[in-house]
């Protein structure tokens, strides 16, 4: 989880089991800002843990991330790595209402890119998808000792895998090539000759040749991870 001065800091709330372990996945992911575990689309304005069985409230984590880090199509795609979205109130070893998977959003506007990814995951599964989309009512923020739960007790219960934040979600549409042009005008020669018309540099004149810091390889025209 990072600090940011940028305006354009947008939310969205992800029930996905026990919240301990959503929210500390959640803060793994570039681009999240600040979290705050707590309780959601419930019956009643106001609940408390020992209450989540009558107030039908589910488990849920308030996201704001900086939007233009992370689209709200990719955090959904990381989402998605650690829920069973065919599950009907249970994930993990959890069990009960509390525990259903949903998205709740504030901004109509997001609604289209829910059911989008919705979508495009219901094609991984013959069971259908029992993610809960609403808009977002009665949000009520968890118990001071529920905040940042993972933190304060490092090796607590998780119903999921943390690592899996670490897992690479490449979208193509999100690395689009520039025209000939602006290739021209930002590569070298060689650069452009090796990425545009198949030429093969000589051994050791790349400048990463012997470059050993740690990182990835990226497509030199459009930042692709390779």
């Amino acid at each position: 989880m990072e600090n940011s001065t940028t305006k354009n800091i947008k939310e969205i709330y992800l029930a996905g089991g026990c919240f301990w372990g959503i929210e500390a996945y959640a803060k793994k992911i570039y681009g999240v800002i600040e979290t705050t575990a707590g309780y959601a689309n419930g019956k009643t304005e106001n609940t408390t843990y020992r209450e989540l069985h009558s107030t039908d409230h589910a488990e849920t984590v308030h996201i704001k991330y900086d939007a233009d880090k992370l689209s709200l199509k990719k955090l959904l795609k990381f989402y998605f790595q650690v829920i069973d979205p065919t599950s009907i109130n249970k994930q993990g070893n959890d069990r009960g209402r509390q525990y259903r998977t949903g998205i709740y959003y504030t901004d109509s506007k997001d609604l289209e890119t829910i059911l989008q990814e919705i979508a495009e995951e219901q094609k991984k599964y013959e069971d259908k998808i029992q993610v809960e989309v609403e808009p977002l009512k009665n949000f009520i923020p968890a118990e001071e000792y529920h905040q940042d739960y993972l933190d304060k007790n490092p090796g607590g219960y998780c119903h999921i895998n943390l690592n899996a934040v670490n897992t690479f979600l490449i979208d193509p549409e999100e690395y689009v090539k520039p025209d000939d042009d602006e290739l021209k005008s930002k590569l070298s020669n060689l650069q452009y000759n090796v990425t545009q018309n198949k030429y093969t540099e000589h051994p050791f004149e790349n400048e990463y040749w012997d470059n050993e810091e740690k990182g990835i390889y990226v497509d030199i025209t459009t930042g692709e991870p390779l």
